[in-house]
């Protein structure tokens, strides 16, 4: 990245703002079209840093020193909640980055359309002594989005050794250095990845957060081939995420159906089914 962009400015948060806003200029394309660049946003543009010039769709880059974990922290909690209810989400880049040499370490990118109500975390109000006093913010819990719209772009990991990586990746080695090597997707890899799940786009937005539930659910039984009733023994968390509703279990069922007409589950015999 272009570090010198920060010079002009004096917090830390503007400096990090400036540089990666302006990397992310130069460099992100469109992963759902064939648009090779984005528009850049005016700074201050509601929610939005980005938008394809070609398709529409809207982006949002969050950036942050420390390496992309569970948990993403953002605005606030009935704003985003209200954005998620309506499909008013833009899909997010997160970036991690390292400081010292202003170079990106990290970059994921995930679909508007993958986010359900349970990955928006509420955080405790602020204290009555604080100048926003009472205001309620929120976290992303990435860990309650299927890993399928999860789509790794950058990627820096511990050096193993060439052996580790699949032919494709060699191609794609970035940098690497005794200890770590950074491996970039092509684009044309990250837009399939994107393609396999947008199917979730044409859901209702009631209808998508359960389906986004069940299938996370899913993939935490471990299992590539499960029965219905290997999907049941998560009834109890879905309860948990949708209290509301008392069929749990019928809901869980329709629900596999839904994934494999968005093929994104295998039916493969009476109650049996498998990961793509």
């Amino acid at each position: 990245m272009t570090g010198s962009l920060a010079d002009r400015f004096k917090s830390g948060s503007q400096k990090a703002g400036k540089v990666t806003e302006a990397w992310g200029a130069d460099n992100f394309y469109c992963p759902n079209c064939s648009s090779p660049k984005l528009n850049w946003l005016k700074p201050g543009t509601k929610a939005n840093d980005y938008r394809c010039p070609n398709c529409g769709f809207w982006f949002q880059l969050k950036s942050q020193k420390s390496r992309i974990g569970s948990f993403i922290t953002d605005g606030a909690y009935g704003a985003m909640m209200e954005a998620v209810r309506h499909d008013e989400l833009p899909s997010f880049y997160f970036l991690h980055y390292d400081l010292a040499t202003w170079s990106v370490r990290n970059l994921l990118l995930i679909p508007h359309f993958a986010f359900p109500p349970s990955a928006m975390i509420k955080r405790k109000p602020l204290s009555v002594t604080a100048r926003r006093a009472g205001w309620v913010g929120c976290n992303f819990d990435l860990s309650r989005i299927p890993v399928e719209a999860r789509i790794e772009i950058v990627t820096t990991r511990r050096r193993r050794g060439d052996e580790s990586l699949t032919k494709k990746q060699n191609q794609s080695l970035l940098t690497s250095s005794p200890t770590s090597q950074t491996i970039i997707v092509p684009p044309s890899e990250v837009r399939e990845k994107f393609k396999r799940v947008k199917p979730l786009k044409e859901l209702s937005v009631k209808e998508r957060g359960w389906t986004l539930d069940v299938l996370n659910g899913v993939r935490s039984l471990g299992k590539k081939e499960f029965t219905n009733s290997d999907a049941y023994t998560i009834a109890r968390q879905l309860e948990k995420l949708h209290p509301d509703n008392r069929h749990v279990r019928d809901k869980i069922r329709q629900q596999l159906q839904v994934l494999r007409d968005a093929k994104l589950l295998l039916h493969v015999g009476p109650g049996l089914w498998r990961l793509p």
